[in-house]
């Protein structure tokens, strides 16, 4: 989204399990931002021109055609489904995006390509033994982000005593005392406060007659 007064861009991608999904999406929408395809009505077509070229951008992004011939170069003795996975896991993308492009540097014919494409990365990280690394992966993208600037922004109001420890940790989706102990350990802590009539000599000299008050207790002491 973009806001139309000040100009200022929102891009926000759900979390989930499919990593190379989210880096895909994130490309995407980075394409809408770079080609400015603003529009006051939401898209519910995905075929169109913009959303097309929103995905052939992503993909060369992504997966760079420059890189694949180089993998296709170097790993003349992989099977075919060796290499998707080498792919996949080097450039971070999908079965289907990386089958496009070994296509496109005449590695694949179409039918290869169709074939391919069916493959899914957690099937590819099993076969091939980087389960370790993708379910990493899969920890990383489901990991709720708070926007980096708004964070860095509430923390620095927390070191003024602006912005509150909760504040911080409800942006992040984290338990108060474990932001706090974070922050503590690298140094982070609010300065001190001191109201500028809290020091004893700053008060002002002030003049009390108990005359009356002594006389007052002396009636009631008469009664």
């Amino acid at each position: 989204m973009r806001h139309k007064d000040r100009g200022t861009v929102y891009l926000a991608v759900a979390r989930t399990l499919n990593p190379m999904r989210q880096r895909s999406t994130l490309a995407h929408e980075l394409a809408h931002v770079v080609f400015q395809d603003w529009t006051d009505e939401p898209q519910v077509d995905s075929s169109g021109s913009a959303e097309v070229r929103a995905n052939t951008f992503a993909r060369h992004l992504l997966l760079p055609l420059t890189g694949v011939r180089e993998m296709v170069a170097t790993e003349r003795d992989c099977d075919e489904l060796s290499l998707l996975s080498k792919v996949v896991q080097r450039y971070l993308v999908s079965p289907s995006m990386a089958a496009i492009s070994l296509e496109q540097v005449g590695y694949l014919d179409c039918e290869g390509k169709r074939r391919l494409k069916s493959e899914t990365t957690p099937r590819l990280a099993a076969r091939f033994g980087w389960s370790d690394q993708y379910k990493a992966l899969q920890n990383e993208s489901n990991h709720r982000r708070a926007p980096q600037r708004l964070l860095a922004w509430a923390i620095a109001g927390y070191l003024q005593n602006v912005i509150s420890i909760q504040t911080i940790a409800t942006l992040r989706g984290l338990d108060v005392d474990l932001v706090e102990d974070e922050l503590n350990g690298a140094g982070l802590i609010p300065t001190g406060m001191k109201p500028i009539w809290s020091d004893p000599a700053d008060l002002p000299e002030i003049s009390i007659d108990l005359g009356e008050l002594d006389a007052d207790l002396g009636d009631s002491d008469a009664g």
